[in-house]
C-alpha cells in the first residue's frame, strides 16, 4: 500500500499546510506536523487558550516545579532511557510507528496494518496543529536555550529555536496516540496509554520542553482526541484499524522492535 503522502498527492498536503496557515494564530512552524493532512479543518482543531491558561511566570511556583524536573531528567543523561528520549524526537514515519509496537503487541507498518498507519500519520498533524495557538501566543523559551544547553538530538535544535516550547507537540501527539491506539487494542490500554505518557516525558529527558510545555500538551492532545471522534473520515479508519489490529494478533505477528530493551529504558523513570 502506497504512504499517506503519496495517496493523498501533493494538493493533499498543500490543503493541509494552507489550512493551518491561513489564520495567524495556528500558523505551524514545525513541519512535522504537516507531513500529511489531518482529519481535522484549522476551524474544528481545538485551538482555544482557554484550554490552558498560560505557561509559568518568571519566579513562579510553576516555574520552580519546571525547573526541579529539568534537573532530575538530566540525571538520565547517558541512560537507555536518554537513549529512547532521542528515538521518541524523530516524528517522521516509521519512527512514532515503531515507538508504540511494543506497548501494542503487534506490528504497525504500511504492510500489515495500512489503516492504522495513516492514522497515526494524520492524527499527528491534528495534535500538534492544535498546540500552536499557545506557541504563537507565547514563543516561550526552550529550557536547553534558557539554559544554553544541549539537547538529545543537537540535529533538531535550530528548529527548536525558533518554535515555542509551550505547549508540546510531541506531547499532544504521544497522548493522542496513547488514547487513539487504547481503543483500537483495549486489551493493551494500560501499556499504551503508558507509553503515550512517556513519549511526551521524553521532551524533558531531552531538554529540549519544560514539564508544563509536556502537561499542556497532554491536554491539546486528549481535547484533539475528543473533536476527532465527530469526524466520519477518522472514524471509519479507526474501525478499519481495529480489525487490522486483531487480524495482526490471530496472524501471530509479533513487534520487531527490541521489546525488552525499552522495557528496562523506561523502568529509569515513572512516565
Amino acid at each position: 500500500m502506497k504512504t499517506v503522502h503519496k495517496q493523498l498527492g501533493l494538493a493533499g498536503l498543500l490543503w493541509s499546510g494552507l489550512v493551518l496557515a491561513d489564520d495567524a494564530a495556528t500558523k505551524v512552524t514545525d513541519p512535522h506536523f504537516k507531513l500529511a493532512p489531518g482529519y481535522l479543518n484549522s476551524a474544528d482543531l481545538p485551538l482555544r487558550l482557554a484550554l490552558l491558561g498560560a505557561p509559568p511566570k518568571p519566579d513562579s511556583a510553576a516555574l520552580a516545579r519546571d525547573e526541579e524536573a529539568r534537573r532530575t531528567a538530566l540525571s538520565l543523561r547517558g541512560t537507555a532511557r536518554e537513549k529512547l528520549a532521542a528515538a521518541d524526537a524523530e516524528l517522521s514515519f516509521p519512527g512514532p510507528a515503531n515507538a508504540f509496537v511494543c506497548a501494542m503487541g503487534a506490528p504497525i507498518t504500511e504492510k500489515s496494518t495500512p489503516h492504522l498507519y495513516t492514522l497515526m500519520q494524520r492524527t499527528l498533524s491534528d495534535a500538534g496543529g492544535s498546540t500552536y495557538a499557545g506557541k504563537n501566543a507565547y514563543n516561550r523559551t526552550r529550557p536547553f536555550v534558557a539554559h544554553d544547553e544541549g539537547t538529545c538530538r543537537k540535529d533538531m535544535e535550530p528548529l527548536l529555536r525558533t518554535d515555542g516550547s509551550w505547549p508540546s507537540g510531541h506531547s499532544a501527539a504521544g497522548w493522542a496516540w496513547g488514547l487513539i491506539l487504547a481503543e483500537i487494542n483495549p486489551a493493551r490500554a494500560t501499556e499504551l496509554m503508558t507509553r503515550g505518557l512517556s513519549f511526551g516525558q521524553s521532551r524533558v529527558i531531552c531538554d529540549a520542553h519544560w514539564q508544563s510545555d509536556v502537561d499542556a500538551g497532554r491536554i491539546m492532545g486528549a481535547a484533539t482526541v475528543a473533536s476527532l471522534h465527530s469526524n466520519p473520515a477518522f472514524l471509519a479508519d479507526l474501525a478499519a484499524a481495529k480489525e487490522e489490529v486483531k487480524a495482526a494478533q490471530k496472524a501471530g505477528l509479533k513487534p520487531a522492535e527490541d521489546c525488552a530493551a525499552e522495557s528496562v529504558a523506561l523502568s529509569l523513570t515513572q512516565h
